[in-house]
């Protein structure tokens, strides 16, 4: 089949290398607009416009899929859409350009956790188990029927960034049986059942630890916002960035307050407290924990 995809992030990288190794034709990519990156903030393509110039496929660069975008892929006539995380919706009559429609490679279990932030969300909710979903798009948000799913189990210390990752990898080869069904008219979709729940985009608001929530509450949340946003929390009110924690079984502190006990650096929920692994103060790089405390010349802080 001729196929269009879009993308934007990294994520959605071995999805498209999947497709253009396989026997259908990717004739165009669509991906948002170059961006700003790092504190120079220079213009810089996504990884997905550098992926298709280095294999060669059309590339078609927008945020908004309005009526000139769409008049340039039905001109592709394409039989189907593939979208993995493009970051903007696929509205009528773009929806309907393609034969068959749009397919859809999503990082969950659906209907749980429709919507941007899938991974995160799933973490942060103490999710054990997770999965990827490629489903029929529709009009309404995550909400078509499913065609195939996968489920992985989520590791105890694996952030949203690893898991990621891991389902990006995984959602390549997961995308390609579908197209491949719908291709040669085996593909099935079964709608979706059960209660969803949502997963909107985070902000440097939902990143902020509450330390007098209980471990395993805040281990969750600084998973689920590493990389992005990113945890933080605040020392004399300077903002300190948490990369990498982990619980612990030492003896209790109060919450939010740092000390270091034979060797670690302990921070205290309302349970037992993490062990800090990697740390961002304002203005710095990361650093081990144990290096950012021995530039500190106090016994303990407090963290808030």
């Amino acid at each position: 089949m001729r196929l269009v995809f879009a993308g934007t992030p990294a994520v959605a990288v071995p999805t498209l290398e999947a497709l253009v190794a396989s026997d259908h034709e990717v004739v165009a990519v669509v991906t948002r607009e170059d961006a700003p990156v790092g504190r120079k903030r220079v213009l810089t393509p996504s990884p997905v416009a550098d992926a298709a110039a280095r294999l060669g496929i059309l590339v078609v660069k927008a945020n908004r899929l309005d009526d000139e975008v769409t008049a340039r892929i039905a001109a592709l006539d394409p039989d189907l859409g593939v979208i993995v995380a493009y970051g903007g919706l696929v509205r009528e009559p773009l929806l309907s350009t393609p034969k068959y429609g749009w397919i859809n490679l999503h990082f969950s279990l659906l209907p749980a956790w429709r919507g941007a932030a899938p991974v995160q969300r799933s973490i942060i909710g103490g999710d054990r188990v997770t999965g990827a979903s490629v489903f029929q798009l529709v009009a309404a948000l995550d909400a078509g029927p499913v065609f195939e799913e996968l489920e992985v189990p989520i590791g105890d210390a694996e952030t949203a960034g690893e898991l990621l990752d891991r389902l990006a990898d995984l959602g390549g080869a997961l995308t390609l049986r579908v197209v491949d069904g719908i291709a040669d008219g085996t593909a099935v979709s079964v709608e979706q059942e059960g209660e969803p729940t949502l997963a909107p985009k985070l902000g440097s608001d939902d990143a902020r630890i509450d330390w007098s929530a209980d471990a395993v509450t805040v281990d969750a949340l600084i998973r689920g916002v590493t990389p992005e946003p990113g945890a933080h929390t605040s020392i004399d009110g300077a903002r300190l960035k948490i990369h990498r924690a982990t619980r612990t079984d030492a003896e209790p502190l109060a919450p939010g307050h740092i000390t270091q006990r034979g060797g670690e650096i302990l921070v205290g929920t309302a349970t037992t407290p993490l062990r800090l692994h990697t740390v961002q103060p304002a203005g710095k790089t990361a650093m081990p924990a144990a290096d950012w405390w021995r530039g500190i010349d106090t016994e303990s802080l407090v963290a808030s």
